[in-house]
């Protein structure tokens, strides 16, 4: 059975966190900012609801020089208006990029939010997927927050939240903190955290998987809180064409917190498809 969703009120908006430290250059164009990397097919990498383009910076540079084009779209979590703020507002953003960039046979890698906005786009526009692969994707179970964010003013409570998203709580580092407490603690921001959450939640997609025939690889964290290991199992068991790769001491962020060992896994599946 597809896992159900909780009411359970500490959801991750912390879906992926920020992190600001940037090393690679950001391209700004036709009213997008995104990071392109490398020459050969391309990759599309989608961040979380609170993610930022660096989130995948080492996978991103190990994945290019491996021979793919890596491109990194800045999703405007917070710059669509509020009534199309949603996990479908951002798919049909994302419709755009790719058809304003002139994409074809992309494959899309999804953290969190991003995996469901991949899975909305793969629905919608199979003929221009190429194949999917997920890490930590929502689609299937989230965490419900309720109809506010429960105690956001309380900074040490941010911060066990921050924390319990990576399997090794020092990775939530001071500034990644600051930075989810000062969203959190922004109604323009919480608005639109709270609105596209919720729209996740809404928008399971267990019916939608077996129509999906492209590969599809499942990269997952042994010790992932917000998207738990049987949300792996069921992405495989519903995705008929799909590898399954496990990451031990590993939360919800595999591409943050073993990079290396993340992006030589994406490399080999994507060699061998």
């Amino acid at each position: 059975m597809t896992p159900r969703m909780s009411t359970f009120k500490n959801y991750s908006v912390f879906l992926q966190i920020k992190v600001s430290h940037m090393k690679y250059e950001i391209v700004k164009d036709k009213g997008y900012q995104y990071v392109d990397l490398g020459e050969g097919p391309v990759v599309v990498f989608l961040h979380g609801l609170m993610g930022a383009l660096s989130n995948f910076e080492k996978t991103a540079r190990i994945i290019a020089e491996a021979g793919h084009r890596v491109i990194i779209p800045s999703l405007p979590i917070y710059e669509l208006p509020l009534l199309k703020t949603s996990a479908k507002g951002l798919s049909r953003f994302l419709e755009k990029f790719i058809s304003d960039l002139n994409l074809a046979d992309v494959t899309l890698l999804g953290n969190s939010l991003g995996g469901h906005v991949a899975l909305i786009y793969t629905k919608n526009n199979p003929q221009l997927v190429k194949r999917l692969m997920l890490t930590g994707s929502s689609g299937l179970y989230e965490k419900a927050m309720g109809d506010s964010f429960p105690r956001r003013e309380d900074y040490e409570y941010i911060k066990e939240k921050t924390q319990d998203v990576f399997y090794d709580p020092k990775v939530a580092t001071k500034e990644l903190v600051d930075e989810v407490f000062e969203s959190v603690n922004s109604r323009n921001k919480i608005i639109r955290i709270l609105a596209i959450a919720k729209s996740a939640i809404r928008h399971n997609m267990a019916k939608d998987l077996p129509a999906m025939t492209q590969p599809a690889c499942i990269l997952w964290g042994k010790n992932d809180g917000v998207t738990p290991p049987e949300v792996a199992d069921e992405f495989h068991r519903l995705l008929p064409n799909s590898s399954l790769y496990w990451f031990e001491k590993c939360g919800h962020a595999p591409m943050m917190e073993h990079p290396v060992d993340f992006a030589n896994s994406c490399v080999e599946w994507l060699n061998k498809n």
